[in-house]
Formats: structure tokens, C-alpha cells, sequence
């Protein structure tokens, strides 16, 4: 095999490896919101035990990337698809810190009784699920328009932010005795809209590997 087809499918093994920890990551935010959802311990724990994995395979790709840069010394497009590979699992892992966070929050409240039924929070989640999805599949098949569209997904998580946040606030102003846990609810809130805003890093990252342009869509 040529060194050129030996790279790129070296290329193709790394965006492998960076989809596997996008899923590992999809499935953290899922497990940490079901868990703060149904108010179960055991599941929020499990979310926490598995943070470790996705920091060990953020490690594995970074060494692969340095391996390929070090090793093929590519250059132009080539090389900004390395280094954006970089800057992918360092969003992915931070995702992947909030997910923890969320797990982190739901141990702290997990033995009372939720002050409302929680609606906002997992549509805000699922949304970031999505777009954590979105984005990597604009990464693996350099779809500029499919990166361009985080920046709407973005905008519609903000404004489930800015909802959950009124609604606890007005439960905090009514019922001092909902403020311990309206507070680590509005975290959560917050973890997740920070979780899209890395999505949308991923998306300016794409365009950036594609164009060589820089493109803010947050």
C-alpha cells in the first residue's frame, strides 16, 4: 500500500475513533438527564464511571494525531483535518465534564422529591444530543450547510435556558424552601446549553477544515 492511501486511511480510522467517543458522549448526556429525570442514584454514578473512558480515548486520539502529524507531515487540508480532529475531542471531552456535572447534581437531589415534573430539561437535552450528532456528521462528511445548521439548534437551546431559568426563578421567589434545588437544576440547565455551545464549536471547525474560513455560530 502507497504512504498516501496508508494516511488516508489513517485519516479514516482517526474520524472512527472520534465518532466512538462522540457516542460514548451522546449516551453520557442521556444517562445523566434520565438519571436526574427519575431521580436514580445508581444511574447517576454510572455516568460518573464512565467519564474516565471517554478522557482515556480523548488521550488515544490526541497520541494518534500527534502520531500522524509527526510521522506523514501533511500539509494544507490535510493538516487542518488533523488539527481540527484536536480541537473536536477536546469539545467532545468537555461535553463529556458537563454530562458528569449533570450526574454530579442529580446525587446532590436525588433523594427529594422533584419541585416540578421535568419537561424543558430533557427536551434540552435531547436537542443537544442531536446536535452533538449533527455536528460530527458535518465533521465525517464535510458537510458545510449541515455545520451551518447548529447555529438554529443553538439559538433554540438558549431560549429553553432562558425558560427553565424564569420558571425556577419564580418557584425560588414563591417557596424559599425549592431554592437548594432550583439552583442546581438551573446548573443543569446551564451544563446543557454550554453542551450545544460546544457542538456549534464542532460545526466552526468543519467549516473551518473545508474553507480554511473562520465562522462564529453561536
Amino acid at each position: 500500500m502507497s504512504a498516501d492511501r496508508t494516511f488516508h486511511a489513517d485519516l479514516r480510522e482517526l474520524q472512527q475513533e472520534i465518532l466512538r467517543m462522540g457516542s460514548m458522549v451522546e449516551e453520557a448526556i442521556d444517562l445523566s438527564v434520565t438519571a436526574l429525570k427519575d431521580q436514580d442514584a445508581n444511574l447517576a454514578q454510572r455516568v460518573r464511571e464512565g467519564d474516565e473512558a471517554i478522557d482515556d480515548l480523548e488521550l488515544l486520539i490526541e497520541d494518534r494525531c500527534v502520531k500522524l502529524i509527526a510521522t506523514q507531515q501533511p500539509m494544507a487540508k490535510d493538516l487542518r483535518r488533523i488539527s481540527v480532529a484536536f480541537k473536536i475531542i477536546t469539545d467532545l471531552e468537555r461535553m463529556a465534564d458537563y454530562a458528569n456535572d449533570i450526574a454530579k447534581a442529580t446525587l446532590i437531589i436525588a433523594q427529594e422529591p422533584l419541585i416540578k415534573p421535568l419537561i424543558d430539561i430533557p427536551r434540552m437535552a435531547k436537542l443537544t444530543q442531536e446536535m452533538v450528532k449533527t455536528s460530527l456528521d458535518s465533521y465525517v462528511n464535510e458537510d458545510i450547510e449541515l455545520a451551518m445548521s447548529l447555529a438554529e439548534a443553538d439559538d433554540e437551546v438558549d431560549n429553553l435556558h432562558s425558560q427553565v431559568l424564569r420558571e425556577l426563578l419564580t418557584y425560588m421567589m414563591e417557596d424559599p424552601k425549592t431554592i437548594r434545588q432550583a439552583t442546581h437544576l438551573s446548573f443543569v440547565s446551564r451544563y446543557l446549553e454550554r453542551i450545544s455551545d460546544h457542538a456549534t464549536n464542532i460545526g466552526e471547525r468543519v467549516i473551518y477544515m473545508v474553507t480554511g474560513r473562520r465562522t462564529d455560530l453561536n
